[in-house]
Formats: structure tokens, sequence, C-alpha cells
């Protein structure tokens, strides 16, 4: 039995995802040379491909010598790989996987409900944990009415005719990435035209005050064999006049977030430091956080705001460990543990034991 990496899938975070999976693939492989690499594609297949394929092999789609797979569910679930012309489907044997499919349905809680009916152990979140993660409308609600600070958070549509917050908006897909799909507008009008214009808001958007005055702040937490907390870290935008740090400050720079300008560890004012461990601690146990997460807020000298929680982050936050110091390897390797000594969940039929169809009558009679 190997383990698994798993990595892209049909989300504008793919190729981040790739980076991702190449990374924890080749640590894993320093001490697993068998470990299988996953590939999912833009349009939802997955195959195998060859352990040591580099980013470029994806440009122009299949690295060679890949092969397909499918997953199977129920009793016999799992991946299996196409026999020889007479032959059968071979199962992989796979004793665990590590997710690093960012955004989409490898972060919304699609992938790991299906791995979960396959039987098959992953790293990450739950379904649910995925799901509230990804929802940023249910997140931002959540730490709410946990009496944790944040940013006012609206639902955007159509029919709304007011804002109870004075503009500038931020507007923000409300499934979806951290910085991809976001707009900053002046006012209602703009930010309801951006409805029909912006593909990233098709399945709901969320509005929020733009605050010129926030900076961004990140912690990283990990949940096994204890909660541990990351250093925290204070991202640094490329360019000062831009209004978010946004996707090219986080990832474009070969190594995805490992290259990216960044102030580690932050010098924050005050208590701030106390209070940013103090409220991921918080948020780690009321969104049931498993595996490694990113949590991200924004602040200045006076004020701090959870913003957001990203439950597979670019490069697993790996560079974000670095108070006490955490190899990548060591990572790794507790994120498999857990995902085997702590199933994210598994299904059972107890208390079906017929009582209710053994007394219901025909069918028949309950449709006159």
């Amino acid at each position: 039995m190997t383990n698994a990496v798993l990595f892209g899938g049909p989300a504008p975070e793919h190729d981040i995802s790739i980076l991702t999976g190449l990374l924890a693939l080749r640590e894993i492989q320093r001490s697993e040379p068998q470990t299988i690499a996953i590939y999912w594609t833009k349009t939802g297949d997955f195959f195998e491909v060859p352990g040591a394929v580099e980013a470029e092999s994806f440009l122009e789609g299949l690295p060679k010598g890949a092969t397909e797979l499918t997953l199977r569910l129920g009793r016999e679930g799992g991946f299996y790989s196409a026999g020889s012309r007479l032959g059968r489907d071979k199962p992989l044997d796979i004793g665990a996987v590590v997710l690093t499919t960012h955004g989409g349905p490898g972060e919304d809680g699609s992938l790991q409900a299906a791995l979960d009916l396959a039987g098959i152990n992953y790293t990450g979140p739950t379904v649910a944990g995925a799901s509230l993660g990804m929802d940023k409308w249910a997140f931002g609600s959540m730490v709410a009415n946990a009496g944790l600070p944040t940013l006012p958070r609206l639902l955007l549509g159509p029919d709304t005719f007011e804002i109870p917050f004075p503009g500038p908006y931020i507007l923000k897909p409300r499934f979806g990435g951290s910085s991809i799909g976001i707009d900053v507008v002046a006012d209602l009008a703009t930010a309801k035209a951006r409805l029909g214009v912006n593909s990233h808001f098709a399945l709901g958007c969320v509005v929020e005050p733009y605050r010129a005055d926030l900076f961004d702040i990140q912690i990283a937490i990990r949940t096994y064999p204890q909660l541990d907390l990351s250093a925290i870290e204070k991202p640094i935008r490329r360019n000062d006049r831009a209004e978010i740090l946004d996707y090219k400050d986080k990832y474009v720079g070969g190594e995805g977030m490992l290259s990216a300008p960044r102030e580690l560890p932050a010098q924050l004012p005050g208590n701030q430091a106390e209070a940013v461990r103090r409220y991921a601690t918080e948020v780690a146990r009321i969104a049931g956080v498993r595996g490694v997460a990113r949590i991200d807020y924004l602040a200045n000298d006076h004020e701090l705001f959870i913003n957001e929680i990203n439950t597979i982050p670019g490069s697993l936050s790996k560079h974000l460990f670095v108070e006490p110091p955490l190899a990548f390897s060591q990572l790794l390797t507790d994120l498999l543990a857990e995902a085997r000594e702590r199933p994210a969940h598994r299904y059972s039929a107890a208390g079906a034991d017929g009582l209710v169809l053994r007394s219901a009558g025909s069918i028949a009679s309950k449709l006159a």
C-alpha cells in the first residue's frame, strides 16, 4: 500500500494546484519513491502521471506517460486503472491521498464527498469544513455569530436596493478563491452592473466595505498531532497602488506562495499578534478545521478583522511554519498520519433496521 498526491481539477486555481502538488510529491518521494501522482484534468478526468513530471509538462494538456483512472464508489471503491483488452481493471492500492486541490470542486467538499463514498482516506478538510470554508457568506456569518471581529458582509443580487454601510465596496464571488474575480466599485449601481459582467459572480456575490487603510495578515493552522499555529505573515503587495493582495502577489514567482514578498514573522503593533492567534484557535474550533488551513485577516494599527479561511492553502502553507521550524517532510508525514488515523468520515446504516419498512403498508395507499 502506498500514498498518492492528487492535484489539478476543474477550477481557476488549476495551475497553482499543480505547483503545490508537485512540491508535495517530490518531498514525499524522498522517503517513499513509489508515491503515486494523480492528475485531475480541467475537464474532470483522473490520470496517473509519472512521478518525475515537471510543471511545464502540463502546458499542452496531459503529460507523456499518463494513464487514465476511474474513481469508483461503494464497497469496492477506489481509483482503478484500465486493464488489458481482455483483463480486468486494476485497483490502485492507496493508503491515503494528499489533496492539493485549490478552489472549485477540490476545495468545496465535492471531491471530499466522492472520496468518502469511495472509502479513500485523504488529507485536509471534511465535506462540511470544505463547504463552509468555500462559502464566503456562510463563513462570514458564522464568524459574526460567534462574536469574532469581521467586516459587515451582504449578499448582493439584482433585487438589492440598499447597502447598509458606506462605499466604496469590494465584491467577491460567494464561492471561490481569495483573489480571483474580485472587483472594487464606488457605488451600488456599479456593483449591480458587475453582476452581469463578472462570470465569477454567477453563483453568488458578497459585498463588503472596501478599506484602503487595511493590510493583509495570515496565519496557518494544523490539527495533527495536536493543534499548532504557524508564525504570522504580513504579505506585501508588489504594486503599492494595488487595491487588494491579488493573484500575482500570491502565486506568480515560480514557487507559488513560497516566492511571494512578505514580512515573516510579521511585526505587529501592541497585542495584535496575540489576538491573531486567539481568533485563529477559535476559528479552528467552530469551523471544524482539519489538516492544514490558512486564516486571512485584514488589519491596521488599531483594528483587526477575520476575512476568510483557506482550507487547502497554496504550498500547504509550508513556508509559514518557522516558529518553531517545521520541515515540509514532517508536515506531510503528519497530514498522512491524520488521514489514516482520523478518517474524515465513514458512513453507517446503523438504525436502518427495517422497522419503518415493515409497518409502511403499500406505496399505492400513500398516493391516494
